[in-house]
């Protein structure tokens, strides 16, 4: 590995926790931003393609550079990072896109959070239970492709970004969208795929922080994603779109903030602890930290939740300064990265880390 710049391990006998690590990727300018402004050491893990980057932001202190973010996995790896800054890592979308969950599991440098819960939101089945086990609205799962009969969504397992999601009303289709995958090496087969009715309204994602320490639920932001090419549909007229045999990609590629009416805001404090309390039942420790709840708001403002997020999302890049949310809670500029760090600055002065670290 080479650094850059000087600028059972959780438990309280480590509660010397100086520095904040996460990957160089999704949200990480923003998670160690925060936790600069809170006070503690920051260090970045980081690909050679994107050093130039990171090197430009003098709130990075420590700058180890690898060449594949499955280095990390190396037990010598891990061991030095702990035995030379006992860090907390962050979780993030591309930690979940680059190892499997088995591997994330299998870290020993203390994470944020609970990563037990990232195998929930990774694996299509089980995040659908916890959804439902909520009580939050979700569209109707469609079992099997000889089942599709209108509009579906079909998805992909894991944090994707968006990539690989395709649209469609028969068998026929599923068949054919499905087969490109598999030619292009996304899936092996077309069980990987998980299908689900399309829920038609303004797509709307919720960002919550949940702290154990104080048991108080926050919201903190709210986003919709801008996807390639769907969002850009409406600029290509209805006859060009038949005849091209247009198909439109769901890749994410930017945020864009939302401020929803606040008499909607009662029913999304409500989902948020209703998820809160599911999480707590079925994957001990629950849900501490950041989340995020995303789907549509249909025409009667009825909200329909397609999927869930166990981590920080990168919507909230948004709000490195604070959102309108955050706003109404702290006197000081909020984003989701510098909450974390609070939290685990509450939870070291506390004694408390057993409850934010897993």
């Amino acid at each position: 590995m080479t650094l850059y710049n000087d600028s059972e391990t959780h438990r309280q006998k480590h509660a010397d926790h100086k520095y904040i690590m996460t990957l160089g990727s999704h949200c990480s300018l923003q998670v160690l931003k925060g936790a600069k402004d809170e006070g503690f050491q920051t260090l970045l893990i980081c690909e050679e393609k994107r050093v130039s980057l990171y090197k430009r932001f003098k709130f990075i202190d420590k700058l180890i550079v690898i060449n594949n973010f499955k280095e990390i996995l190396n037990h010598d790896f891990q061991k030095n990072l702990i035995d030379l800054y006992n860090p907390v890592m962050i979780p993030h979308g591309t930690l979940i896109s680059s190892l499997s969950v088995d591997d994330i599991e299998k870290i020993k440098i203390p994470i944020f959070g609970n990563k037990w819960i990232l195998r929930w939101e990774s694996d299509r089945v089980l995040k659908q239970r916890l959804m439902i086990e909520s009580s939050i609205g979700t569209p109707k799962q469609i079992s099997s492709k000889n089942d599709i009969d209108g509009l579906c969504i079909v998805k992909l397992n894991g944090a994707a970004g968006g990539k690989g999601y395709f649209l469609v009303s028969d068998k026929k289709g599923f068949e054919a969208q499905s087969q490109k995958l598999i030619e292009s090496n996304v899936i092996v087969s077309e069980d990987q795929l998980f299908i689900q009715k399309y829920a038609n309204g303004v797509p709307v994602y919720l960002q919550f922080f949940y702290s154990p320490i104080e048991n108080e639920l926050e919201l903190l932001g709210i986003d919709r994603r801008y996807e390639t090419d769907i969002d850009a549909l409406g600029r290509i007229p209805a006859g060009f779109q038949i005849s091209s045999n247009f198909e439109p990609s769901y890749t994410v590629v930017g945020n864009i903030p939302i401020v929803l009416r606040e008499s909607l805001l009662p029913e999304v404090y409500s989902m948020g602890e209703k998820f809160v309390d599911a999480a707590g039942r079925l994957v001990p420790p629950g849900m501490p930290g950041p989340f995020c709840i995303e789907g549509v708001y249909d025409n009667s403002a009825n909200f329909i939740a397609f999927e869930f997020s166990a981590r920080i999302v990168a919507g909230t890049n948004l709000y490195v300064s604070g959102s309108p949310y955050s706003d109404l809670i702290y006197d000081v500029p909020m984003s989701m990265g510098r909450r974390i760090a609070l939290e685990i600055k509450k939870a070291i002065n506390l004694s408390k880390l057993g409850l934010v670290l897993t």
